[in-house]
């Protein structure tokens, strides 16, 4: 049965830190849905009611642009190889950009990253657990290594041509703030 949470606890954090994948979920008020897998280092838990997720250029950027017309995001961990558990964590976030000012003291704890692009600064409302009886096992094997070679060798201003190119709106054409003169 589904248990809900005000805040993360102990045994949460623990759960999420062992995972390798996690889920974001996305919505404005009109257009799509944005569902995505992320990996990679790229999650810090900061609180009961803080996590700090650090996005890596990738082929859209849905969230950004869904949270600046609608702030809501869930996140999700599924327990695929031991623990039969899910865990959702719903919220807000803030979005950062490597221009912030608050851009480098969260972007320490995640390391040097080739191709950062936004940091969501995550508000955890609701804390929701589920059985997880029904999720299959999955063994972890490995991490990839396609998109740091790909960032890398895009170097940093083919990287901006990428977001300006790709990047710069969701699917629906809402503004993902990406560059200064969206914001």
């Amino acid at each position: 049965m589904a248990k809900q949470f005000d805040a993360l606890t102990d045994d949460h954090r623990a759960f999420i830190e062992a995972q390798h994948i996690f889920f974001t979920a996305s919505a404005a008020s009109d257009g799509r849905v944005n569902l995505s897998p992320k990996g990679t280092d790229s999650l810090r838990v900061l609180g009961p009611n803080r996590i700090a997720w650090l996005n890596l250029t990738g082929s859209g950027n849905e969230t950004a642009g869904h949270l600046a017309r609608a702030n809501r995001l869930t996140l999700m961990w599924c327990g695929f190889e031991k623990r039969p558990l899910i865990l959702r964590a719903y919220g807000t976030a803030r979005t950062l950009h490597p221009r912030d000012t608050d851009w480098p003291d969260l972007a320490a704890r995640f390391g040097p990253p080739p191709g950062a692009r936004q940091i969501f600064d995550i508000s955890v409302e609701m804390v929701q657990t589920s059985c997880g009886y029904a999720v299959p096992y999955y063994d972890y094997v490995g991490e990839r290594d396609t998109l740091a070679r790909w960032t890398e060798g895009k170097g940093p201003d083919g990287i901006v041509a990428y977001w300006d190119e790709k990047n710069r709106t969701t699917l629906d054409g809402f503004p993902t703030g990406l560059f200064e003169d969206e914001t």
